[in-house]
């Protein structure tokens, strides 16, 4: 009896918490549904508030709940961001724009183009201010180019360096007795390694080694020429760890001020000669975007296509985090088919997947150029399946501190017969009409020969990757293959090699697309995606959220190895992927 008034009891409060959850939700969408509509007025002497510290992806998710908070939403456009600075610079209502910068969620390379987009709004000769409570190396690269810039008096900076941190799960994997059995092509196609290595091997460190040094380098360069000071002083005061304190970073002029943020207002009042009771009138990125456009807009006859394609690569459709095939050829077809379209652009920013999807959308790639120029763009990364997508292309731009190549494939299973009976007490037995009709099998050891089928397999799909990447880039299959072996290269040193055209981020990568086409500046009009829909993103957002909580609840210590296992079981057939997952710190 007690049990069922339990479960009654369990069953009202979900309800309860089911129906309070529903309420907030329609509320949210009411109010996004209400506001969406609305066009933002800037009044005069506003300042234009980037915060620069959420995640930024491609493309903006819009969240219903950010109009009630007065936020920007959990997710923010690169290309909402760079839109925003390119209207504020013709804005007379815009005087500056003030960057809340500490903990940027982003890769180097769109980094970069959020960089030269605040260089670009300089030109109007307004001003630009930076401040945060701290500062991550990538923070103050973004900082860099201000006029000036607060730090916190209680606050810090780091400026040691760059550093690319891997995740190796030999030790998760042999807790649960699974066998890896390892398929791989290219000595430098270490993406396997975490799987039956603890450390990387001495070629992964190699070329993980080269990456860094390269994007460090870029980085240090450009805030060299920003702040006037010489590029060996910031590698010495890297290497020194000479910035401790804020003081610190006054001291070697990489800060204009230290001070708190009620300085930094009393500053920007003094700039916008207003009085000290006077309010500053921040305008935020969500209401701003919804502000009047001042960039012209060319004829809508005459229409270069922007398609995005972010995330790992699979079969089907794209969701939140992966690339579908199947909707990145939908989106080049109908840009192919649709006679208004003179151009296409697409938007990379992928570190690979699985190596049919790639080789499906690489060939409506190769529909689409026939009848129109199709111009690569890559963002942070773009290697392996992600290369794939652009190597069809008519040209390839992309960022020096892109992360990109990787031109190898590899196949991993896993053998699981040691975890079912070891583990769960669980036991296999099969009858087959031919001697490998279970081939390949996750519960039983494979055979040698089996083995060597499957090896075969992935060095005939990796032929495939590698000759057309050598059409693509019209050069021969053995300098090709020189560059390929999984090798992973910054943009510079692909440039270097011949698997990139030119350096760029995406406006650069339009103006390409405009002179194939023949279409002179300004006369033409670019077709962005839409925003990724809300409702999708916040249902996405509470079952994830839900599922993470389920999984730590009931399995503790061991909801880490259902995550690996998870994650191993998305990498069905052969794996055009990038060497793990780089997190460059």
């Amino acid at each position: 009896m007690w049990q069922f008034i339990k479960y009654v009891f369990a069953t009202i409060v979900g309800l309860f918490l089911f129906s309070l959850l529903g309420f907030f939700l329609f509320i949210g969408l009411a109010a996004a549904l209400g506001s969406s509509e609305e066009k933002t007025n800037v009044e005069k002497n506003s300042v234009l508030k980037l915060n620069l510290n959420n995640s930024i992806q491609e493309v903006s998710v819009d969240n219903p709940f950010a109009e009630l908070t007065g936020g920007q939403g959990d997710v923010i456009g690169l290309l909402d961001i760079k839109s925003a600075l390119a209207n504020a610079k013709l804005d007379p209502n815009i005087q500056g724009v003030y960057l809340d910068v500490q903990y940027p969620m982003v890769g180097w390379a769109s980094a970069e183009e959020i960089r030269d987009a605040i260089i670009d709004f300089k030109k109007s000769k307004k001003f630009v201010y930076a401040y945060g409570e701290v500062m991550t190396e990538k923070a103050y690269y973004l900082a860099s180019v201000a006029d000036k810039i607060y730090l916190n008096p209680a606050g810090g900076m780091e400026w040691n360096g760059l550093s690319a941190e891997y995740d190796f799960y030999k030790g998760t994997l042999d807790k649960l007795e699974i066998k890896p059995l390892v398929f791989r092509v290219g000595e430098y196609k270490s993406a396997v390694e975490p799987f039956f290595r603890e450390n990387m091997s001495d070629a992964s460190k190699l070329q993980n080694q080269v990456l860094i040094n390269t994007i460090f380098n870029h980085a240090v360069e450009n805030i060299a020429k920003s702040r006037g000071i010489s590029a060996a002083q910031l590698k010495n005061l890297a290497d020194s760890l000479s910035i401790d304190a804020p003081q610190d970073a006054l001291k070697y002029k990489l800060i204009t001020h230290v001070g708190y943020y009620d300085e930094v207002e009393t500053s920007l009042k003094n700039e916008l000669k207003l009085k000290e009771d006077d309010k500053i009138k921040f305008v935020g990125l969500g209401k701003y975007i919804k502000a009047d456009k001042l960039i012209k807009e060319g004829p809508s006859d005459r229409r270069i296509a922007v398609i995005i394609g972010e995330g790992a690569i699979m079969s089907g459709k794209s969701n939140d985090g992966n690339i579908g095939s199947e909707t990145i050829m939908e989106e080049l077809r109908k840009a192919r088919k649709d006679k208004k379209v003179k151009a296409v652009v697409l938007r990379i920013n992928s570190p690979g997947g699985s190596a049919l999807a790639s080789d499906v959308m690489w060939r409506e790639v190769q529909l689409t150029r026939k009848e129109k120029p199709v111009i690569a763009s890559m963002s942070d990364v773009a290697a392996s399946g992600g290369y794939y997508m652009a190597m069809g292309c008519d040209k390839i731009v992309a960022q020096p501190n892109t992360i990109t190549g990787s031109i190898g494939v590899f196949s991993v299973l896993f053998n699981f017969e040691d975890t079912f009976r070891n583990k769960l007490g669980i036991t296999f037995d099969r009858v087959n009409t031919n001697a490998h009709a279970d081939w390949p099998s996750v519960t039983r050891d494979m055979t040698p020969f089996e083995n060597n089928r499957l090896q075969k397999s992935t060095e005939n799909i990796y032929g495939i990757f590698t000759r057309k990447a050598a059409e693509g880039r019209k050069m021969p299959l053995a300098k090709l293959q020189t560059l390929a072996s999984g090798r992973v290269w910054s943009g510079k040193e692909a440039k270097e090699n011949g698997l990139i055209d030119e350096f760029g981020g995406l406006d650069k990568a339009i103006q390409v697309a405009a002179k194939a086409a023949k279409l002179k500046d300004g006369d033409y009009r670019i077709k962005y995606p839409a925003e990724k829909n809300m409702v999708e993103q916040l249902i996405n957002k509470f079952t994830g959220d839900a599922e993470e909580q389920l999984m730590q609840q009931k399995l503790g210590d061991f909801a880490p190895y259902l995550k690996v296992l998870k994650k191993l079981q998305q990498m069905q057939g052969t794996q055009a992927r990038l060497p793990y997952d780089i997190v460059i710190k």
